[in-house]
């Protein structure tokens, strides 16, 4: 297996996985949800670390293979569907996690994937990495 060559940028993206988490909410207990909702997004813009968020369309397509096939590929139905993402400023996989941690519509079934976001895709950190390695063959720090 090749070393990933990738660097942290130091922010994390939260992706909100799921978009019918709130399916079974009484229209009360879902406005105390999400009531509870916005203020954990607010103690995240409070904290100075919340550098964007959004939430996605129920609808899309995929593009896929060498073809560039297009079709109907963005499911709104499943669990795995994401619905929203943030941009946070932190450095930490672990503080990253504990904020995700903290969100509210965890509890009814939505999920948070915590990814570090890299300084450049993982080809071309390999691209520059052998690149390096070639001019400085002898450099143990490449």
């Amino acid at each position: 297996m090749n070393p990933n060559h990738q660097q942290s940028t130091g922010e994390h993206l939260l992706l909100i996985r799921g978009t019918h988490w709130n399916s079974s909410l009484s229209p009360a207990d879902l406005q105390r949800v999400m009531t509870d909702f916005y203020g954990w997004v607010e103690g995240l813009q409070t904290g100075g670390i919340l550098r964007a968020a959004q939430p996605l369309m129920e609808e899309g397509q995929l593009v896929t293979g060498a073809q560039r096939l297009v079709t109907d590929g963005v499911f709104a139905e499943s669990k795995e569907a994401i619905a929203g993402y943030f941009l946070l400023a932190v450095s930490s996989t672990d503080e990253a996690v504990n904020l995700a941690r903290a969100c509210p519509i965890l509890a009814y079934g939505a999920q948070i994937e915590v990814r570090p976001v890299a300084d450049l895709c993982r080809p071309m950190a390999d691209v520059k990495a052998s690149a390096e390695t070639s001019r400085n063959p002898t450099d143990p720090s490449t």
